[in-house]
């Protein structure tokens, strides 16, 4: 296994505090003290690896008693959960945000890593062209309705 990095490292450590508690309350300088980063490095792994689009909810105030919050959005069950997904893709989609959805996916066990591998390798904008975000968004949503018609069979 190769090493962590330190972004891995802090993902894994709130992870594992959400994983206790459910939610996670941080003071960006305390958690910079802990990995020896400056806050800014704990401002990039929220902002990159807990997104709205991977099922988090992070509130956040600034200032000598600040705090950063962040929770699992949790559903009761796998099918409101798509049902939510499909209704709020647009017309178009980042393969940024793609790419975090089919994360969220794999995380609740809903697609193998093999299936999300293959539709990230089969929907880059290099792949798709320059139609590339309204072809994804496209994608994505009849990929939730299979997901949700069919279950995860692995």
């Amino acid at each position: 296994m190769a090493n962590k990095n330190t972004s891995d490292s802090i993902e894994a450590y709130i992870k594992a505090l959400l994983a206790q508690a459910g939610m996670a309350e941080l003071k960006r300088s305390e958690l910079a003290d802990v990995f020896q980063v400056v806050p800014s490095q704990i401002n990039y792994v929220i902002k990159t690896r807990f997104t709205e689009s991977r099922g988090y909810i992070v509130e956040s105030k600034r200032g000598g008693g600040g705090y950063i919050r962040i929770g699992k959005v949790q559903f009761s069950d796998h099918h409101q959960m798509l049902q939510d997904l499909a209704a709020n893709i647009g017309e178009t989609i980042s393969q940024q945000v793609f790419n975090d959805i089919l994360q969220m996916l794999y995380e609740e066990k809903l697609l193998t890593k093999r299936e999300a591998q293959l539709l990230l390798a089969t929907t880059s904008d290099e792949v798709l062209g320059r139609d590339a975000l309204i072809l994804r968004a496209t994608m994505l949503k009849k990929i939730i309705q299979q997901v949700d018609r069919k279950g995860n069979t692995d």
